[in-house]
């Protein structure tokens, strides 16, 4: 996993790709797909980049668990409501 200024605000990725870790993380946790399903749709991932991020995401818990909620429906959903009141 690396981090880079440039690609998805500077959130963790996959390296070589331009996948935020907190994209698989809410395939896997989330939606409940499979490390085979998510290697299925991403055919430019492999198991070991899956099982990686999904280990990064485990020894950053409290990082990836933040970006998650800045992206997630809800967090814009409400922020729009608010900002149009």
């Amino acid at each position: 996993m690396v981090k880079v200024e440039s690609v998805c605000g500077g959130e963790a990725i996959i390296e070589g790709t331009r996948i935020a870790v907190w994209h698989v993380v809410d395939y896997y946790y989330k939606v409940g797909m499979s490390v085979d399903e998510i290697v299925a749709d991403w055919d430019n991932l492999t198991f070991s980049q899956v099982f990686s991020a999904l280990a990064y995401y485990h020894d950053n818990r409290k990082e990836i668990d933040l970006v998650r909620q800045e992206n997630s429906y809800e967090h814009w959903q409400e922020r729009y409501t608010h900002a149009k009141a």
